[in-house]
């Protein structure tokens, strides 16, 4: 483990260029191609929430407009509004919707972060991409010292978590396996593509969230 806590892991994301193409789009969306009159991240986004977490949450990666904007994840789009909707609803966030990152808002034994940390073209990231930034992810799992509990969404992020926790599972909706003591709990990705066909319901989302703090707990 290269970093004492969450918050020198997070600052060197900063800095790591081993995917120029992510890094490029995330800086010409924040420059160019802005939906939002206002200033844009444009970096790598780092996790966010309780460092004492039970709980570890993980994304594909942050939305061009969303999380590359406001430099949190789950953060000013309609994903963030189901995840951070949901934790409001189980006691576990002080607010019912991040939409900035100087809003207030807290989590309560719960991380956030994303399997790749800067923003893709057409939400699509490449392997090696996966690859590199699952190092990033790793030094998360390792600082968190009391997590239990992996709730991984879409098999993008459960790819990126089984390869850090050295699983070999494929996913599926509520598929649960463990290793080293920490559960991974697989789940439909709460973006706009599943919640508005109903492949995931609001009730349903809510299960998964339950079962995890449950489990975590």
């Amino acid at each position: 483990m290269k970093y004492a806590d969450i918050s020198e892991l997070n600052r060197a994301l900063l800095a790591c260029n081993l995917c120029p193409r992510l890094r490029a789009f995330a800086e010409d969306v924040a420059l160019n191609r802005r939906r939002f009159n206002q200033e844009y991240w444009g970096k790598p986004v780092p996790g966010f929430g309780d460092p004492r977490a039970k709980l570890l949450i993980v994304g594909l990666a942050p939305a061009a407009h969303g999380g590359n904007r406001t430099g949190r994840p789950f953060t000013g789009d309609e994903t963030g509004k189901w995840v951070i909707g949901g934790l409001y609803e189980l006691g576990l966030s002080n607010l019912r919707e991040g939409v900035s990152r100087d809003d207030g808002l807290t989590l309560k034994g719960v991380f956030l972060t994303n399997a790749v940390s800067c923003a893709p073209p057409k939400n699509m990231v490449r392997t090696q991409e996966i690859v590199n930034c699952s190092t990033h992810l790793k030094e998360t799992v390792e600082l968190l010292r009391e997590l239990k509990v992996i709730l991984a969404l879409g098999s993008v992020a459960f790819r990126s978590v089984s390869l850090v926790l050295g699983v070999k599972e494929n996913f599926a909706h509520l598929k649960v396996t463990s290793k080293r003591g920490i559960y991974l709990v697989g789940s439909y990705h709460p973006s706009p593509l599943n919640t508005r066909t109903g492949r995931l319901t609001w009730e349903e989302w809510l299960r998964v969230l339950r079962y995890s703090w449950e489990l975590a707990n």
